[in-house]
This record gives C-alpha cells, sequence and structure tokens, in this order.
C-alpha cells in the first residue's frame, strides 16, 4: 500500500464502461474513495470512458467486431493486468460475477501473493441452467445443450473452487447469502452488500412531479424498470384491472422498455385481454431525471418481483427509489422488499399475487393524504440505511479488515 490508510483494489466486472450500474459506478467511482479506496476498474469496451468517476484507473480490451473476439480481447487484456500486478500495487484483486475469469484470476492472484475476493450480484449459473432447461423443454436443440451443459460446469467451478478459495464473498442480499452458504460456504467469509440510492443525486425536494398528457386527474400508479418477461409484470396489468373495480379511472404507467420490443407488446396485449388497454402506457427509456418526474406524478408506485430461485436473492432498486422521493409504495414479498418495507414502514408489503397488490392501491387511492403521510418516513430510511453513503462506509471497513 502506498500509504497506511489507502486501500488499493483492482476490479474485474463484466459490463462495457461506463457502466450504468450504481452499485459500480456510484459505490467503487464515487463514494468508496472518500474512504481512500482507490480502484482500479477493468470492464469490456462501451461507447466511452467513465471520466466522470473517481477510479484510480480504468481499462478495457482492444476493439474486436465478433463475439469471440471480444472475448478473446477481454481475456488478453485481463492476462496483461494481472501479469504486471503485484501485491505492492494492490491489497486485493475482485472479479465480479465471471466464473471463468474469475478462476483465471485466482491462479494469477496466488501466484503473486494478492488477496482474491469474489463479488456475486445475481445468481449467474442457476439463471443460465433455468434458460436453458426451459428453452430445451419448448423447443429441444444441441445449443440449449450446450448451454445447459456450462452452466452446470461453471456452478460447479463456482462452488467447489472459487468461493472457498476466495478471500471474502460479497453478495448482493442477505437471502443470497444464505443461498450461498447452503452451497457449503463459510459464513463467516460472506458479506451482503444490497443496491442503494444516490440520495446526492435524487432528491425528493428537487423533482417537479409531471402527468402524463390526458391522464392530469386520474388515479394514477407507476412503475419504474425494465419490463423484460422475467418480470412477469401481467401481474401488476391484474392488479389494475381489479383496483378499477372501484376506481374506473384508475391508469398504470410503465416507465420503462424491454430488451426484446415482442415482450413490450406482450404486455400491451395482455392489457387489452383483461379490458385495461387503453388505461396502460409505456413510456420507453428515459433519463433519469424525466423517470423520476413522471414517478412523482403518480398518486402510488408499485414494485412486484416474481418469486424463485433468481429474483429471491436480489436487492431490487426500484422499491428504495420509491421510497427515496416519499411515493406511496407497495411491493410484494421479495425478501429484500419484506426487509425494506418492515424496517421503514413507509410502504405497502403484500403477498405476491394481483389481488393483495390491488387491495394495497385501493388503500392508497382512498385517502391519498394518509398515504403520503405515511410515505413520508422513506426518505430518511433510505438515507440512515440504504443510501451508497452508508452502504460505501460500511463496505470500506469490511476491505480494511480483510487485509
Amino acid at each position: 500500500m502506498t500509504g497506511k490508510l489507502d486501500f488499493h483494489l483492482l476490479q474485474f466486472v463484466p459490463e462495457p464502461l461506463p457502466t450504468f450500474r450504481a452499485d459500480v459506478a456510484v459505490m467503487f467511482g464515487k463514494y468508496l474513495p472518500r474512504h481512500r479506496i482507490h480502484c482500479h476498474l477493468a470492464g469490456r469496451r462501451g461507447t466511452g470512458g467513465p471520466s466522470a468517476q473517481q477510479y484510480s484507473a480504468v481499462d478495457m480490451p482492444a476493439p474486436a467486431r465478433s463475439q469471440w473476439g471480444r472475448e478473446l480481447a477481454y481475456c488478453a487484456m485481463v492476462v496483461r493486468i494481472m501479469a504486471r500486478a503485484s501485491r505492492q500495487r494492490y491489497d486485493l484483486v475482485q472479479v465480479r460475477d465471471m466464473v471463468t475469469i474469475g478462476v483465471l484470476v485466482l491462479l494469477f492472484a496466488r501466484l503473486k501473493g494478492i488477496p482474491f475476493a469474489y463479488w456475486m450480484s445475481f445468481p449467474m449459473c442457476e439463471s443460465r441452467i433455468a434458460r436453458a432447461r426451459a428453452q430445451l423443454r419448448a423447443r429441444p436443440s444441441l445449443k440449449q445443450l450446450l448451454v445447459l451443459a456450462k452452466g452446470k460446469f461453471e456452478s460447479f467451478l463456482l462452488y467447489k473452487i472459487l468461493l472457498p478459495a476466495a478471500r471474502h464473498v460479497f453478495v448482493q442480499s442477505d437471502a443470497m447469502g444464505a443461498a450461498v452458504a447452503a452451497r457449503g460456504i463459510d459464513p463467516a467469509k460472506l458479506s451482503s452488500v444490497p443496491m442503494g440510492v444516490d440520495t446526492e443525486v435524487l432528491r425528493p425536494q428537487d423533482v417537479v412531479p409531471r402527468r402524463p398528457e390526458g391522464w392530469e386527474a386520474a388515479p394514477l400508479v407507476a412503475y419504474l424498470g425494465t419490463l423484460d418477461r422475467l418480470r412477469e409484470l401481467h401481474v401488476a396489468i391484474d392488479a389494475l384491472a381489479l383496483v378499477r373495480h372501484d376506481f374506473p379511472e384508475a391508469k398504470l404507467l410503465l416507465i420503462g422498455d424491454a430488451s426484446a420490443p415482442a415482450d413490450v407488446q406482450d404486455l400491451l396485449d395482455h392489457a387489452r385481454r383483461r379490458g385495461v388497454g387503453e388505461a396502460v402506457r409505456v413510456t420507453g427509456w428515459m433519463a433519469p431525471a424525466q423517470a423520476w418526474e413522471l414517478l412523482a406524478g403518480a398518486d402510488a408506485a408499485i414494485s412486484y418481483i416474481p418469486r424463485g430461485i433468481l429474483f429471491d436473492v436480489s436487492s431490487p432498486t426500484k422499491l428504495l427509489e420509491y421510497l427515496a422521493m416519499a411515493m406511496p409504495s407497495v411491493g410484494n414479498d421479495n425478501p429484500d422488499q419484506a426487509q425494506v418495507l418492515d424496517g421503514s414502514q413507509a410502504g405497502w408489503l403484500t403477498a405476491s399475487d394481483a389481488g393483495a397488490m390491488a387491495a394495497a392501491l385501493s388503500a392508497i387511492f382512498a385517502d391519498r393524504a394518509q398515504a403520503r403521510a405515511r410515505a413520508a418516513s422513506g426518505p430518511g430510511f433510505i438515507e440512515r440505511h440504504r443510501s451508497y453513503r452508508v452502504l460505501a462506509e460500511t463496505l470500506a471497513s469490511r476491505y480494511k479488515q480483510l487485509i
């Protein structure tokens, strides 16, 4: 280390740079440097460099046209960086969500005596296995058999080699920590780092509420986030259909988009089948500031997260943003959402079905003033427990304890 209180971290991430993932860009590029945690970030080549962030260094692989070329260029970058890495230069090397790259970096780290940590933000292996099995049930193919084999092989590498050999393992939620521990990983070397909110940027007093044209007076529910099929947002549409029994003018604004246009069309088709086609709108992707204006203009916000092995270990950001903006918020019983809503008492925690969510939304519409009063404690809870300022302070202490 160059200074007694400084900590130098080399981190490999799978995202193109600049990354828009807040738990990378905001945590490592903004808040951790305030605690003298200096991050050398290496990721895939994007459209530019994250110059606005305070990384100690940024590396990207050489440009390549094909997928295989990009993978080989990334591996070559990893080898080049690790070949010149040393214990005097880095206190810790960390890999995020990449099993094979993780094993490669681990080997270099062991040879050079640099402590190794793994950051697990999503159950990648389980997701690959689940998707391959679903595709095989629908239409068997050699490609999906190979994907399934890759998922199983990487799962073996992750739980039998990589995580047991890591000095420390960072996970996305307490639920993920429990799932990883159940696979035989020592709970003592697991730390949960949930998602947070940059409360220096998202300040509710600075957001001017805005209503969609033509919906100025209607009871309005908003959802902020991805609309991909895996999110099962037909449940939110079903909840709207039930709410309209008591509030016939109620509307649902889906602020976001899907990676596949067919997924959005599927939601709109479902709304038409339920008789609420004119009451559902999709905005498409928007800049955060614009999205927050529309969110603030709604009367209620909904966060539905499908239950199951993939999403039960997640740490949903949307609910945190709702609470940070003092929005009357309805969230289903995803474990992390349940923890946040139980702790804050600022929103409505429901079962994971349309009827339960509709009942909570109807209660909000029935007394909007009381709902706003209940939601008023949300910003304070987020600032104390889920702001990146607080999360970074805890994470910085954990890094320094590791050495």
